[in-house]
């Protein structure tokens, strides 16, 4: 087996200790080389080109965006960004994922050796993830296995009926790797009479809310992080607060969303299944489902909930995908009723809002 070869970029020693010893323990990473910044790194990487890099954001000589800008402008190569997890970088964080990181592992100012030992399994995930990532969109290679995790049950019970049918529509995505990206093709493309949206994008605690007023500035649309008990509009999308799971709630004659704690499921929180779960059972046939770009499955299972309450389903097809997990398992359960290229979900989305 060919090891995925990894060079980390930090200007702090402890991490770039802590960052390789950690992935150095899983059998199919090698950590090929650490660098304090950019200027370093791009001296190691002309004697060997790695396959992921993981990469600060704030470093001397030059900072992360800098460098993730030259590096997919001259050489695209999978970045996970290794950022601080305060309200204060995730607006810099926000930027590196535009300008092309697949994912994020955050690491905190107190207590950072020890959280990154903790950690060390989803900084594996994101890495795995990060070199299977179709940056050109070209064909994905065969997804990784899925291991055993906790579903939906874990938050809310399955549903054996769904409301009948009626004029109040509702769009759910699901996503993950690549999402960022993703989503903002999407959303950025929707005018401002639309169905509500609710979205769940893998993400941690303190950057969806930075994630969410970065589209809110760029979309016809409203955009925003969701708050328990917003109520879900036509022109309006909710985002999943990071480390809460989101469900949608039949409140009278409308939609709302609550915002619950609970278990990771399917290794994350917020977790797609556990919304597509909620919409299948208080929504049924009143939705469409998305489900795009992400390693995994997270999702897969919810969707084909949806699908079975009457939803209409639609999966991100493999050519557009970052990283074609998601919607692939889903398409294998029969979850969707068709796939389709990220260009065209937004008309996807416009369709649905008229009546088709």
């Amino acid at each position: 087996m060919t090891k995925i070869k990894v060079l980390i970029v930090d200007d702090s020693a402890v991490v770039r200790q802590v960052l390789t010893a950690n992935l150095s323990q899983d059998p199919g990473i090698e950590v090929i080389g650490a660098a304090s910044d950019p200027v370093f790194a791009m001296a190691k990487m002309a004697a060997q080109w790695p396959d992921v890099i993981v990469l600060d954001v704030e470093m001397p000589r030059m900072d992360g965006i800098t460098f993730l800008k030259k590096l997919m402008a001259e050489r695209p190569t999978p970045v996970v960004i290794c950022s601080t997890l305060t309200e204060k970088g995730a607006e810099t964080t926000m930027q590196a994922l535009a300008a092309g990181a697949v994912s994020i592992v955050t690491k905190p100012k107190v207590g950072l050796k020890q959280f990154l030992q903790d950690d060390s399994e989803s900084l594996v995930t994101a890495v795995k993830a990060a070199a299977r990532a179709n940056l050109r969109r070209l064909t994905a290679s065969a997804a990784l296995p899925v291991q055993a995790k906790l579903t939906a049950d874990a938050i809310l019970p399955a549903s054996s009926h769904a409301m009948a049918e009626t004029t109040d529509r509702v769009v759910a995505i699901g996503t993950s790797t690549g999402g960022t990206q993703a989503l903002e093709v999407v959303l950025t493309a929707l005018p401002r009479v639309c169905p509500g949206i609710v979205i769940v994008q893998h993400m941690p605690e303190k950057f969806t809310g930075a994630f969410a007023d970065r589209l809110n500035k760029l979309c016809q649309i409203e955009v925003r992080e969701a708050v328990n008990g917003d109520r879900v509009l036509p022109g309006l999308a909710l985002i999943a607060q990071g480390g809460r799971h989101m469900l949608l709630k039949r409140s009278g004659a409308h939609y709302r969303v609550e915002i619950v704690d609970g278990p990771p499921v399917s290794r994350h929180r917020p977790s797609v299944d556990v919304l597509f779960r909620s919409v299948a059972k208080c929504a049924g046939k009143n939705a469409l489902g998305i489900i795009m770009t992400g390693m995994g499955d997270d999702g897969a299972k919810g969707l084909k909930e949806m699908h079975d309450m009457g939803a209409r389903t639609v999966g991100q097809d493999e050519d557009s995908c970052v990283v074609y997990g998601m919607p692939k398992e889903a398409a294998k359960l029969g979850a969707v009723n068709g796939e389709l290229p990220l260009a065209r979900i937004a008309g996807e989305i416009v369709a649905y809002g008229g009546g088709r």
